[in-house]
């Protein structure tokens, strides 16, 4: 996925070479950041006061000044993402996930706790609250659930409960649920070769990883993220899966399938080494709906989206071909995504009826191989594992976490009954950044409703 970039608006579509430079310098600062993670000198990052979208006027307007316009081009680059991060069907075609439009909306209960005044330490020795920390994470909103009840709702300048937000990399924690509860229904068998569900990645390098492998990211597929190479891995995914423009003269894959084919080389041994790679989370998505015959977003709609009583359908970003982006495409409401947390806490029982084997919500939760998940390039989550597409803490409380770029997160906790669902657009893409104060205040609201 593609960090959001310092600078001001300006029009990118006039000259190809300024979107170029544009999207190097934001994947070039991406791997900047997560090389020197933990030891680099803290960058200098605007007030979240002064980046308020009452503030920067971006997209008013009938048209929008050109220097307030945001575009597929330039909303990668901050504050653009302010904006753009919960309207992205504006910027990139999408597809529907569809509730259930018959069904009541599943009620939440509310019982204020006034958690917003709650002080803590942030981790590096200064006392803050709750509120002064969702505004110096550029948090756009939040929603805290104790026991199934609302105890703490709020939303940041320029979005309300109506709108949809992006989930970036929690969505793949969507797709990974919806694949464990296939496996318990027996329509999926984890330790069957990719190449068994999709003979189109039969000479890929996942050709002969099983599911489960994909599903745990210890697949070893090689896929180069040189950030000074325009031909490297990380550019074509992102020009042919539409999220950026392709750049003219382009001759690289126009889909998402047709890139995942391309990639043909192993890094080692599968199954032995966890490392992230949002590729992993689309050929989970690929098997899905080989295995199904059904289209990703119809089924998640079937079993999980349309059952929950949500409030508003969610969708989904598509590429170029109409095909789902499954590893971080998806967006929904905070309330609608507090909704499926709070399904995933209860063991996949919620608004009446046993919506995701509990089985299979029982495997997520006790999380991978911790071995494997060491090495992986995320030591900022140091003894924690990850399995299914999920993040196990392997905390006192077994928390279990999905999380995505600029600040997503879904946080569960099983003894605590605690749901905590947060929606962002953090400046810098990495979550080792907020990583230390995030868990902090966690565990202060913790130790207030527990």
């Amino acid at each position: 996925m593609i960090l959001f970039t310092p600078g001001t608006n300006k029009d990118y579509n006039h000259r190809e070479n300024t979107m170029l430079q544009s999207l190097r310098y934001g994947l070039a600062a991406t791997a900047l950041l997560i090389a020197t993670q933990g030891h680099t000198e803290t960058p200098q990052l605007p007030s979240p006061e002064s980046t308020t979208l009452s503030k920067l006027q971006l997209m008013q307007g009938f048209p929008p000044p050109p220097d307030k316009l945001v575009t597929q081009a330039n909303f990668n680059r901050f504050p653009n993402g302010r904006w753009a991060l919960h309207h992205m069907r504006e910027l990139q075609p999408s597809r529907g996930i569809a509730r259930d439009p018959l069904a009541d909306v599943s009620k939440l209960k509310h019982k204020d706790r006034g958690l917003g005044d709650l002080r803590f330490d942030d981790g590096s020795g200064q006392t803050t609250t709750v509120a002064e920390w969702l505004r110096d994470t550029y948090t756009d909103a939040f929603i805290v659930l104790h026991k199934g009840r609302v105890v703490y709702e709020t939303y940041a300048d320029g979005m309300d409960d109506q709108d949809q937000h992006i989930l970036w990399s929690v969505t793949k924690s969507v797709t990974g649920l919806l694949a464990a509860d296939m496996i318990q229904r027996g329509e999926l068998d984890p330790d069957a070769t990719v190449a068994h569900y999709v003979p189109e990645l039969k000479d890929s390098a996942w050709g002969d990883a099983t599911v489960q492998q994909v599903l745990d990211m210890t697949a070893a597929v090689r896929y180069r993220e040189d950030y000074k190479d325009f031909t490297s891995d990380v550019y074509r995914y992102a020009f042919s899966s539409g999220i950026l423009p392709k750049p003219k003269n382009y001759q690289g894959p126009a889909s998402l399938y047709e890139f995942l084919t391309s990639l043909t080389e192993k890094s080692g041994e599968h199954g032995k080494q966890f490392t992230y790679q949002t590729v992993q989370s689309e050929v989970v998505a690929w098997i899905i709906s080989k295995a199904s015959g059904r289209d990703y977003t119809d089924l998640l709609s079937e079993r999980i989206w349309s059952k929950l009583g949500a409030e508003r359908d969610a969708y989904v970003l598509v590429d170029p071909h109409g095909t789902p982006l499954a590893g971080g495409g998806m967006n929904a409401t905070l309330r609608d995504l507090a909704r499926f947390a709070e399904m995933v806490r209860r063991k996949g029982h919620y608004n009446g009826e046993q919506m995701v084997s509990k089985a299979a919500i029982e495997d997520i939760f006790k999380g991978g191989e911790r071995s494997k998940f060491e090495g992986g390039g995320l030591d900022f989550r140091q003894g924690q594992s990850y399995h299914n597409q999920w993040y196990q803490t392997h905390n006192d409380h077994g928390a279990l976490q999905a999380a995505g770029i600029h600040g997503q997160m879904i946080h569960i906790d099983p003894q605590a009954e605690l749901v905590v669902v947060k929606f962002s657009s953090h400046p810098v893409a990495s979550s080792s950044f907020t990583y230390t104060s995030t868990t902090a205040a966690l565990d202060a609201i913790t130790e207030a409703l527990h």
